[in-house]
């Protein structure tokens, strides 16, 4: 469960936003009693005003907002930014002003902002990593909430020199004395949103840290002084506008950070052998990034190990599956006795003149454990177009050398795949292993009690490699019985 590391600090944050409140509305606050479910609270003059929790608004009074309410409150805060956005220093709230046509406050968004400590469990691993990390995520989701733990775990956990470009003081908090949320990272402040990537760089330039930390990579320059960053061997982790992979190929603003994209025209040999157009699209460069992390709900991420390797293979149209990570914790299966296990066996196709697309369709309807490769080496199967097959007598050779059955279709359309998988369909595609930590458990049993133990019925051949495993802790084994009821028997070590 996510608990915040101060108990002190975080009444003393409490009490600094409800301070800033009229006093009506923070003692309706405290009557309702859920503080640390509060996301906002919003005056608009003349209306009334809302407090905004998770799944909820509540009105806080039937009396609509005053000019004079508005004031005291502005009055409360530091100074507006350029961002139109102020603070309460030592604290990580944001007050929002809208304004109207005299450049007056007509509007207050009051945002609760929290430094929770522990986020960031199930993704350690990937932080403490030396890998550039970049974060997508809609609004409120959690994403600099996740930056402002990676500050802390990296400065504070592992004695790195992390400086964190805050352009909106949103990751350290307002005033000079940064936010204790970022633990031992220094933070650098920008005066205004245009001068970030003068900010990314100068900290390189002059404050050599090791890790740098950015929220909302949003612009050109931004995503150059980032790849310069790179290139200097410095890591960065950040933010970008963006909710998944899809979005940031499509912009061309923000491409650079995972490579850029740029059409490409290849030779006819080179098409044929990949079932491609003539012209297609290519991953210009080396991403900046190394790893991508969606952040799909608060907790959830969806997390590309390898930048570089998934853009290439959603240009060529391949599937591609993130891993998955919550910070839910999940009640770990109940052990059976059984030490073999059924796996699916994922057959590798490579396609030659087939849209690829057309095979994903058909394996999401089918459901057969098939899989797109683009390596034609790492392949089980070509799967190709028999036009084609037949002017490619040098692939052919290829394929028999390497040992990749090849199958061909007369029509590489939609339903020919589908007739063609719905046909694999019917073969056996999942074999069966010899759990070994199992059956190390079972083993070790039998050396600490002394008494045998009786296996499951299974093959020929897993029976064999059971009785080989077995001699590896000097143990003996006998099978017993017949087809299909055969078995090994664990004997004990006979004493001396």
């Amino acid at each position: 469960m996510e608990t915040n590391k101060n108990g002190s600090q975080l009444e003393f944050e409490k009490d600094a936003f409800l301070n800033i409140l009229p006093e009506n509305l923070a003692k309706k606050i405290k009557e309702l009693d859920g503080f640390e479910n509060l996301i906002e609270v919003v005056l608009d003059l003349g209306r009334k005003p809302e407090a905004r929790y998770a799944g909820k608004t509540i009105y806080l009074r039937d009396n609509p907002v005053k000019e004079e309410e508005i004031g005291k409150v502005i009055s409360k805060v530091g100074t507006f930014d350029r961002d139109n956005r102020a603070g309460i220093e030592k604290t990580l709230h944001r007050i929002s002003g809208i304004f109207n046509r005299r450049e007056e406050v007509i509007g207050l968004t009051c945002r609760v902002g929290r430094a929770i400590y522990g986020t960031a469990e199930s993704i350690r691993d990937i932080i403490r990593s030396d890998n550039s990390i970049l974060l997508l995520g809609k609004p409120g989701v959690g994403k600099t909430t996740l930056l402002r733990e990676a500050a802390r775990v990296l400065s504070e956990e592992m004695g790195k020199r992390v400086i964190v470009v805050d352009t909106s003081n949103e990751i350290g908090g307002d005033g000079d004395i940064p936010h204790p949320g970022i633990g031992s990272s220094r933070r650098m402040q920008v005066p205004f949103g245009k001068a970030q990537e003068d900010v990314m760089i100068e900290a390189v330039e002059n404050h050599y840290p090791e890790v740098i930390i950015i929220d909302e990579i949003g612009r050109t320059e931004e995503s150059k002084a980032c790849r310069t960053i790179a290139e200097r061997g410095v890591r960065l982790i950040a933010t970008a506008h963006g909710v998944s992979m899809d979005n940031l190929m499509i912009n061309p603003t923000l491409q650079d950070l995972i490579g850029g994209i740029a059409p490409v025209t290849l030779s006819d040999e080179e098409a044929i052998r990949r079932g491609t157009q003539k012209t297609i699209l290519e991953r210009k460069t080396p991403p900046t990034f190394d790893i991508l992390i969606e952040i799909r709900e608060r907790g959830i991420y969806a997390i590309y190990h390898d930048v570089a390797e998934t853009v290439d293979a959603l240009l060529r149209g391949f599937p591609v599956n993130p891993e998955m990570r919550s910070g839910i914790t999940k009640e770990k299966p109940k052990e059976s006795l059984t030490v073999t296990k059924e796996i699916n066996e994922t057959v590798k196709i490579f396609p030659i003149g087939i849209n690829p697309s057309y095979i994903d369709r058909g394996i999401n309807s089918t459901r057969v454990p098939v899989e797109i490769v683009k390596d034609l080496s790492k392949a089980d199967i070509i799967l190709a177009d028999r036009r084609i097959v037949k002017k490619k007598q040098d692939l052919l050779d290829f394929a028999n050398r390497l040992a990749i059955q090849v199958d061909l279709v007369d029509k590489p359309s939609l339903g020919e795949i589908k007739n063609y998988l719905k046909k694999a369909k019917n073969k056996n595609y999942n074999k069966v292993v010899l759990d070994y930590g199992k059956l190390e458990n079972i083993i070790r049993k039998v050396i600490e009690d002394g008494q045998p133990f009786q296996l499951p019925t299974d093959t020929d051949e897993v029976i064999e490699e059971e009785r080989n495993f077995i001699s590896r802790f000097g143990l003996s084994s006998e099978i017993i019985g017949i087809k299909p009821n055969k078995r090994v028997v664990i004997s004990p070590r006979k004493p001396k």
